[in-house]
């Protein structure tokens, strides 16, 4: 039918041509961001997943960052702990050489001026070992047969090694650190105290080679136990870089576009708007059909 006042063909062609201009600016968005979903309108599903997913990887980044710091925390400590391990070999190398009928009492003085030098040595490295500024061992003020507790490892602390709430690795060298704090005060009386001129070597018993045995075996079990929490942090941070480069990939699959397939989709929409604007342009000249006849 020719009407002047309904052009069916124009219409139709008018609104193919919408559809189509609609679906080639979603396809060059998705170009231009490189994001298959721009907005909930693309998929809200995909979206909420995808959302889920970026919120667990980020926090598993974080994770490994704190097992790497843990890992470098206990590293501090266990390095301490290897040049206390040295001093205690130094003091028990004097000790041993102080307790035999050849070394005579001068010779004893100045091994003493020695052991007591090494004593307050104990008492440094265990008062000032800090990481990120937090003091490892003591807290610098407790003296006496405290002066190795209040630190950050004398309690139990816990690590966050993942993104949830239930995902926490402790660990708790607070008892192995209070028995090294006596065992090291056993074997110098310039640990816990103020600089004195002590009586381990010039006075008494070997007995003291017993003490530094004892202290010396302390020192390996807080060491063990300090390294078996770093190696558990390096299996954490393994796993934890496996977790997130699949949980990487999996959003990566939600998310991104895929150019091949958006380039063909696009060059087909393309031609269609233009084969539809022609369409519209014809359709339009049906109208001068009915000025002919009226001619």
């Amino acid at each position: 039918m020719l009407s002047l006042h309904t052009n069916a063909a124009a219409l139709s062609s008018q609104n193919a041509v919408g559809s189509t201009q609609k679906a080639l600016t979603t396809s060059l968005t998705r170009l231009g961001t490189g994001f298959r979903v721009n907005s909930a309108m693309d998929d809200a599903a995909g979206l909420q997943i995808a959302v889920r997913l970026d919120a667990q990887t980020r926090g598993m980044a974080v994770a490994q960052k704190n097992t790497q710091n843990g890992i470098s925390m206990m590293q501090t400590a266990e390095g301490a702990f290897t040049e206390l391990t040295n001093v205690l070999l130094r003091m028990k190398d004097l000790s041993t050489e102080a307790f035999t009928a050849s070394t005579t009492a001068d010779d004893k003085i100045a091994l003493q001026a020695e052991f007591d030098a090494l004593g307050q040595e104990l008492n440094n490295i265990v008062k000032s070992t800090s990481f990120g500024g937090s003091r490892l061992f003591s807290d610098g003020t407790n003296t006496g047969a405290a002066a190795g507790t209040g630190g950050l490892l004398s309690a139990a602390i816990t690590f966050q090694i993942g993104a949830s709430a239930s995902e926490t690795m402790a660990v708790d060298t607070a008892t192995n650190l209070g028995t090294l704090a006596g065992s090291l005060g056993a074997v110098s009386a310039n640990y816990g105290a103020a600089a004195s001129t002590g009586t381990e070597l010039t006075g008494g018993t070997n007995a003291i080679l017993t003490s530094i045995d004892t202290a010396l075996k302390d020192v390996g079990t807080v060491r063990a136990q300090l390294g078996a929490a770093s190696n558990r942090l390096e299996h954490v941070y393994n796993n934890l870089g496996n977790m997130r480069t699949n949980t990487i990939a999996s959003r990566g699959r939600i998310m991104d576009v895929d150019y091949a397939a958006e380039t063909s989709n696009s060059t087909s929409k393309q031609l269609l708007m233009q084969a539809g604007t022609s369409a519209l342009k014809q359709s339009s000249s049906l109208s001068q059909l009915v000025i002919s006849l009226m001619q």
